[in-house]
């Protein structure tokens, strides 16, 4: 077995053990509903339906899934309820694959674009400045020069944990002094990335989301003096989202891509939740890609997402 069968295999196992609750939670119960029956009927798919909602795959999500699985069974005439959790791994493969969730390229950036600038937003406590930390770790295993800007000035905390990361990971962090302007720190950091040929730079920013007209005043004034060092940066908005939280993290992404383009999403804190199914309905609702799905605490516990990976440990046998 080669070395890359071997790293999978490790990172499937990461996968099925930070989806196991979820798929518990939605297996005990399907097995519940199709109790008895060896046949899809209307009781079983308002059962599925029910399962779908609340393991916060989100209602219109779930009404979708519903009505693909009905196409099915009025096309085939019959289905047993063993093909169900076939039959709902390949719809909601497809679904993702719709929402341009398809399977991103193992932390690498485009050969063309240099620096690869990434502006990551999100509230706080949802694990935005841990997944920076993580995405520089992986992206420098790849052989890639990192950069990290520490813009989020309204937090000293968020600082020093940006520093901590820095140290841990082996890359340097452009910072200044608490309450700072957060364009001049993005200003630095691709200022000095670009002098010294820096692969990739990450942007850390304020989490705050009391007021929406400021959060989007402060998001487009970093973009705008980024794009002055480095024409048309921002090339990826990331937006961190806490799994854990359920439907809070709808509304946050509804916040966030209200107030600046989101290109991308990374949804943590999926080990030890039973809300793994918020993955299939955010996707889905704000037609924009997971790239990376967090599953633990360890530096190679942030993945990319593989949405066939990802279905197989949530639906898997």
């Amino acid at each position: 077995m080669g070395l890359f069968e071997i790293f999978s295999k490790k990172k499937k196992e990461t996968l099925d053990q930070g989806l196991e609750k979820t798929k518990e939670n939605i297996f005990s119960r399907l097995t519940r509903a199709v109790a008895g029956k060896s046949r899809v009927d209307d009781d079983v798919l308002d059962e599925l339906e029910e399962i779908l909602v609340t393991s916060d795959v989100g209602v219109d999500t779930t009404l979708k899934i519903i009505d693909r699985i009905e196409g099915r069974v009025a096309r085939d005439k019959y289905v047993s309820t063993d093909e169900l959790t076939k039959i709902l791994r390949e719809e909601i493969a497809e679904l993702l694959t719709e929402n341009n969730s398809g399977d991103t390229v193992e932390f690498a950036v485009p050969e063309n674009k240099k620096p690869y600038v990434i502006m990551v937003v999100g509230v706080n406590g949802v694990g935005k400045t841990t997944t920076i930390g993580k995405l520089a770790y992986q992206f420098k295993q790849n052989g890639l020069s990192v950069y990290l800007g520490a813009a989020d000035t309204f937090r000293a905390a968020a600082v020093e944990q940006l520093d901590i990361w820095g140290k841990r990971v082996g890359v340097p962090v452009v910072k200044q002094k608490m309450g700072a302007d957060p364009a001049s720190v993005a200003f630095d950091t691709l200022s000095s990335a670009k002098a010294n040929d820096a692969d990739v730079v990450i942007i850390d920013t304020a989490g705050r989301l009391h007021n929406k007209i400021n959060l989007m005043n402060e998001l487009t004034k970093i973009k705008n003096v980024m794009s002055k060092v480095v024409p048309g940066t921002p090339d990826e908005v990331l937006l961190v989202l806490d799994g854990s939280t359920g439907q809070n993290a709808f509304e946050q992404a509804k916040q966030f891509t209200a107030a600046t383009e989101v290109s991308a999403l990374a949804i943590t804190k999926l080990d030890g939740t039973a809300k793994g199914g918020v993955v299939i309905g955010i996707s889905d609702q704000f037609k924009i890609p997971v790239k990376y799905i967090g599953l633990g605490e360890g530096m190679e516990d942030l993945q990319v997402f593989r949405r066939k990976e990802f279905v197989d440990s949530l639906f898997g046998e």
